[in-house]
């Protein structure tokens, strides 16, 4: 990392002298020299400093005061955070310090600070070092407020520098690896950051607002299940035994609903072995909710009504700004089963070729997918929809009739046992949320599970494992039951205009650098 002209102040004449162009490893072996003289004088990094206010509070409630009025108010302020710019002007400088609200300016003058203080202390810190403050508010002849510093002290030195503040940490990647400096240099960050954090206190309101009950399910879990995911597989030592990390919580939902808790929701932490990519980490976050005496129909208008409540709590509106386009939560969302959708962005097709399994193949390898043995014609229709179809859905838009070979914990439909009584909801050409009505009949399950078995025994890695237990549970009676999930991270990259799931979870997953 080289930058251009950067100058310092000669510690002896202290004269303005340029620095030629050095590295990091260069910056950071002065600093360690300055951290070095600090310590000869005791403590490097005191504890005992108490913060009383924050900028931000401070801004709002004086932000409109004139100079005159906060003279006559002189209120005295504690403040801490990091120093981000410095203007030294001989007798006086001129600090913007960053704490977890916001930034403020510090006036810092040699006069006011003990005798030497100034010129053999303050001056030789650097920026990103992190400093506490005591002074009085008031405002500079630019209106803007300011703190002038009566007391002043050092309390974390920061051996590295930060990034070039005209450019800032503008390298995605680095960005991504490096979020701590992220969040020091860019507000897009720390917005994510609160956004993050509205979002999921909007979403436990919505939900305690139903009537249902937040829980925590094992994380650590003897057998996968509760989608069709590959897992991630570690091992007990004390109890000398395989495990998983979950890859959804659905199955321990469910069997709280058997056991009286008939609304419930987890927001939850899932691991996926699976690749990496704009749409996919490894480890993320879910909701999932499950309500008793409810179906699919039932679990969509909760779906809706929840984006609609988070939406309007987060961004304070129901329009809803994604690359460009503009989504109306105002209005009801669109629906259509998965063959219509398929048929209205692939107009050359008809129905028979997605319902013969013959011609569906033909279909299939024509669009240069491939095709598996051991799919049926309702995997192939999968296939065929996620590479023609979903990623023209912009609009707010509800895709039901899933085919049940690839829904195997949904119920099926009544009338029509090929397909289940499901639904996938899709904005931006993204899908964001995946609902059914439950599959409570424990004798078809078990049948479906062992059909599961099977695929894996067939090398299908994201089939199911079968589960006793929760057969059992079924078997004890579950109420007839509505899901959904809901991936949290992709609903944050909608809130916050986000093309990649990386740039809304603060440690995404990445490979170790060479």
């Amino acid at each position: 990392m080289r930058y251009g002209k950067r100058y310092y102040i000669d510690e002896i004449s202290m004269n303005k002298k340029q620095i030629e162009p050095f590295d990091e490893h260069e910056q950071m072996a002065v600093r360690k020299e300055k951290l070095a003289q600090l310590q000869k004088q005791g403590p490097a990094y005191p504890n005992d400093f108490q913060r009383r206010h924050l900028a931000a509070d401070l801004q709002h409630a004086y932000g409109d005061l004139d100079n005159e009025a906060l003279v006559t108010k002189n209120v005295s302020v504690t403040i801490a955070g990091r120093i981000m710019t410095r203007r030294i002007m001989g007798k006086a400088s001129f600090v913007t310090m960053q704490d977890m609200s916001g930034r403020i300016q510090l006036y810092v003058t040699r006069d006011a600070l003990p005798e030497n203080f100034y010129r053999q202390e303050f001056k030789k810190w650097d920026i990103g070092d992190i400093i506490g403050a005591e002074g009085v508010i008031f405002k500079t002849k630019t209106g803007e407020l300011s703190v002038h510093v009566t007391k002043l002290r050092l309390l974390t030195k920061a051996l590295r520098p930060l990034p070039d503040k005209w450019h800032g940490l503008a390298d995605i990647e680095a960005r991504h690896r490096q979020r701590y400096v992220d969040l020091i240099i860019n507000q897009s960050a720390r917005d994510m950051l609160s956004m993050r954090a509205t979002t999921l206190i909007a979403v436990r309101e919505f939900f305690h607002q139903q009537g249902f009950t937040e829980v925590e399910t094992p994380m650590l879990q003897i057998l996968p299940g509760g989608a069709l995911a590959k897992p991630f597989a570690t091992h007990h030592n004390a109890l000398d035994m395989p495990m998983f990390l979950r890859v959804a919580p659905e199955l321990f939902l469910k069997r709280l609903v058997v056991g009286g808790v008939e609304r419930v929701f987890e927001i939850n932490r899932n691991f996926r072995n699976e690749g990496l990519s704009t749409r996919h980490n490894p480890e993320f976050t879910m909701l999932e909710c499950y309500q008793a005496y409810g179906d699919y129909e039932a679990a969509m208008v909760l779906t809706e009504a929840l984006l609609r409540y988070v939406c309007e709590k987060v961004q304070g509106s129901l329009a809803l700004k994604y690359q460009g386009e503009t989504y109306d939560l105002r209005q009801p969302f669109k629906r259509m089963t998965l063959l219509q959708a398929i048929l209205q962005f692939n107009p050359q097709l008809q129905l028979a070729d997605l319902q013969d399994i013959d011609k569906a193949k033909t279909v299939a390898v024509d669009l240069g997918i491939k095709i598996e043995p051991n799919y049926g014609v309702g995997k192939i229709q999968i296939e065929i929809f996620e590479k023609t179809t979903e990623h023209c859905l912009m609009q707010p838009t509800f895709i039901t009739a899933y085919p049940a070979e690839v829904s195997p914990l949904a119920r099926r439909n009544d009338e029509d046992p090929f397909i289940a009584d499901r639904f996938e909801l899709f904005i931006g050409g993204r899908e964001l949320a995946n609902g059914f009505s439950e599959l409570n009949d424990p004798q078809i399950q078990a049948e479906v599970f062992q059909q599961q078995v099977a695929a894996k025994a067939a090398g299908d890695d994201e089939a199911m494992t079968y589960d006793t237990d929760y057969i059992t549970a079924l078997e004890h009676g579950m109420p007839p039951t509505c899901g959904m999930g809901m991936g949290i991270d992709r609903l944050l990259m909608l809130l916050t205009d986000s093309t990649s799931i990386r740039d809304v979870i603060l440690f995404p997953h990445m490979r170790p650098k060479q």
